[in-house]
């Protein structure tokens, strides 16, 4: 981007075209307020649900979240995206995650239960076919979510030493390498039986991690060793003061970047939830439950004091101005965006 794009912040909002979305929505980011007002659309590629920005800003991706699946890569040009070479096919079905580590852009594939690693060019375009993929193995007690593997994220950890996936269908997380855009398993961490993992955030001192469990309503607190590559669940917290069974189902989770407060989303309950970090990173204590603004909040998005939910079948995107001294979140606006799915801002 120039210089002067580069002082214009924009959201790249993800959405799922297959329920009514326009596909990947760019929108201006107010300077003050957090507001964003949509600028335009495109589709390039089906239900393009998770999106992820460069270290630059200059490429955003997307996954397919389909049946084939696929990634797909688009250039930043002040307030548009434009495709950078066609979708590359990904080897694994219903990618739900990706993240960008050591050159490749990594898709974690929640229908075949696998991680694929795509290179990534100099430039930031697509290199091709993925470099390797690597299949998960394995099963939860639940009858219908866990009868198979589930990758439902995949990031690099604080070092980037490792790749670290979640396993909603066998309730662990795997802790890989990736050499040579070869991927290899160094240590799968169970977690408890039937919870379903969804996603993990790192806390900022690289030491504690944090997972989402979406088939029980909790946060799983984990200690992180980096030079050995270790993750070690300590405590589990429940997100919701009363939480139907069968009627929430935690979806995002973000840590503020000074490590004071987490936040996670809750679908069906549709709330967030804000807990103040204590004990060097090993304790959450509850704060306060507060409505998501609309209807089923499937991810979170915090940057310049204000939270953004990705409101999946209210079609909207909501945020909140965050209180620097309780990390309660405030409603502070809405837009509409059909079938949104996910929020990124550089």
């Amino acid at each position: 981007m120039a210089d002067g794009d580069r002082r214009r912040r924009r959201a790249f909002i993800g959405s799922f075209t297959a329920a009514g979305g326009s596909g990947i929505v760019t929108a201006a980011v107010a300077g003050h307020g957090g507001a964003l007002t949509p600028l335009g659309s495109a589709d390039g590629v089906p239900d393009p649900s998770y999106l992820a920005l460069s270290a630059d800003g200059r490429m955003l991706y997307a996954v397919s979240e389909t049946e084939d699946g696929a990634v797909a890569a688009y250039r930043v040009k002040g307030e548009t995206i434009e495709p950078s070479g066609p979708p590359v096919r990904i080897d694994g079905s219903g990618p739900t995650h990706l993240s960008l580590a050591a050159g490749h852009v990594l898709t974690a594939n929640y229908g075949s239960g696998s991680v694929s690693a795509v290179p990534v060019r100099a430039d930031g375009r697509l290199a091709g076919a993925p470099s390797d993929v690597l299949r998960h193995t394995g099963s939860g007690p639940h009858e219908r979510r866990q009868r198979g593997p589930h990758a439902h994220q995949v990031q690099p950890d604080p070092s980037g030493r490792w790749i670290v996936s979640v396993d909603l269908g066998t309730d662990s997380v795997r802790v890989c390498t990736l050499t040579d855009g070869r991927l290899a398993v160094h240590r799968e961490v169970a977690l408890r039986p039937g919870s379903g993992p969804r996603h993990l955030a790192f806390h900022p001192d690289g030491d504690h991690a944090y997972v989402v469990n979406e088939l029980t309503p909790t946060v799983t607190v984990c200690r992180w060793d980096a030079r050995a590559g270790t993750l070690g669940p300590l405590t589990e917290t429940p997100l919701l003061p009363d939480a139907p069974a069968g009627d929430a189902y935690p979806s995002g989770v973000v840590v503020a970047p000074d490590g004071r407060f987490l936040w996670t989303a809750t679908r069906g309950a549709d709330m967030l939830s804000v807990f103040a970090v204590e004990e060097g990173g090993e304790r959450l204590r509850p704060v306060a439950t507060v409505p998501c603004g609309g209807h089923w909040p499937r991810a979170l998005t915090l940057s310049g004091g204000f939270l953004y939910v990705a409101n999946e079948r209210s079609g909207d995107v909501t945020w909140f101005a965050v209180h620097p001294g309780t990390g309660v979140p405030e409603w502070a606006g809405a837009v509409q965006v059909p079938a949104a799915s996910c929020v990124v801002i550089g």
